[in-house]
């Protein structure tokens, strides 16, 4: 039996596996690539940080994590299977490396995170 997110080093793993699938989809990994020019080094950190806070309410992440979507939707609009490929490959990096209340949490959430980014960027057309 796979054992729960426990800490930064198992989010980190977890965000890293997520970036493998994204990135190696077509359907998708032009958004993280030509569009948002994404720099794992950097980008990697902040999503840790980001679900840090969201999964054991830490206070390292403190930015806005909806603008830089909304900015991104402009450049190149977020369509729902966009969605449904993250989410997809989300719960797969979590379900292939973790197993327990703080990984059936993560999954939650990022069903929740996708649910509501999606009905802003429609929002904007």
């Amino acid at each position: 039996m796979a054992r729960d997110i426990e800490n930064r080093n198992d989010l980190l793993l977890l965000v890293t596996k997520f970036y493998e699938k994204l990135l190696g989809d077509d359907n998708i990994n032009f958004i993280f690539t030509d569009v948002a020019q994404i720099d794992l080094k950097h980008h990697l950190p902040v999503l840790v940080d980001f679900w840090d806070a969201i999964l054991f309410q830490s206070d390292t992440y403190r930015k806005n994590a909806m603008q830089p979507h909304l900015d991104l939707h402009m450049k190149s609009p977020l369509q729902k299977h966009h969605f449904e490929i993250w989410l997809r490959y989300f719960k797969e990096s979590v379900d292939e490396n973790f197993e327990g209340e703080i990984a059936f949490l993560a999954k939650e959430r990022a069903t929740s995170i996708a649910t509501v980014m999606q009905i802003k960027v429609s929002q904007l057309g």
